[in-house]
């Protein structure tokens, strides 16, 4: 169900929802930005995924925290967040991401995933300057890096919400090393299935140190 279509009540509970997490996300230092939502769609215009509202949104990067909760005041933002400087994701289908979810959780390595409606998953890394070529050439996975952004929940979207998968406070707000995720999604990709990996003891999540 998207925004336009809520009664006023949840309306208004959303856009509280929405500006709550990104000035949460905006303490923690994450490069936080305001992306389109449905209601703001020009008239008979198909909504399927946010971007930027502002077309400087690269000067934007890193705004204060009380610059974001502005932001939010009023409206029900997208909640976006630029990759390249704190985090990057790769971005993959259904099935690739639902093997490649399994084999972290076999291998007991952390790392935080979004869902989006439309059956992509995005798995969220530390940066990085390379991507292997098997992924970079493999058809249906996309990069976000420097120049990008992905929108976190509770991002509204085509056919319905942004949610996690796996929430990042699980893993104490660390994000994993991107070779590490790059090296398990390579591993999924040539069909590597939790059946086939050891077994590891799943690591204990610190608490935050924010």
């Amino acid at each position: 169900m998207l925004e336009t279509e809520l009664p006023e009540s949840w309306r208004g509970a959303f856009r509280i929802e929405l500006r709550a997490e990104a000035i949460g996300l905006a303490w923690r230092g994450w490069p936080v930005l305001p992306g389109t939502y449905p209601a703001a769609a020009a008239s008979g215009a198909s909504w399927t995924r946010p971007v930027p509202v502002h077309d400087d949104w690269r000067e934007r990067v890193g705004a204060h925290p009380q610059q974001v909760a502005a932001w939010w005041t009023g409206r029900p933002y997208s909640l976006l967040v630029a990759t390249g400087t704190i985090v990057d994701a790769v971005e993959v289908d259904d099935t690739l991401g639902r093997r490649a979810a399994r084999l972290l959780r076999t291998s007991g390595q952390p790392a935080p995933i979004v869902a989006m409606p439309n059956g992509r998953w995005l798995f969220l890394t530390t940066t990085s300057e390379t991507l292997p070529g098997v992924l970079a050439d493999a058809e249906g996975v996309d990069w976000h890096t420097e120049g990008s952004w992905i929108p976190l929940p509770p991002t509204p979207f085509e056919h319905g919400v942004v949610h996690w998968r796996v929430k990042p406070e699980v893993w104490g707000w660390r994000l994993p090393a991107a070779a590490t995720v790059h090296e398990v999604l390579v591993r999924a990709l040539s069909g590597e299935s939790s059946d086939d990996a050891p077994a590891q003891p799943v690591l204990a999540a610190r608490p935050s140190a924010a």
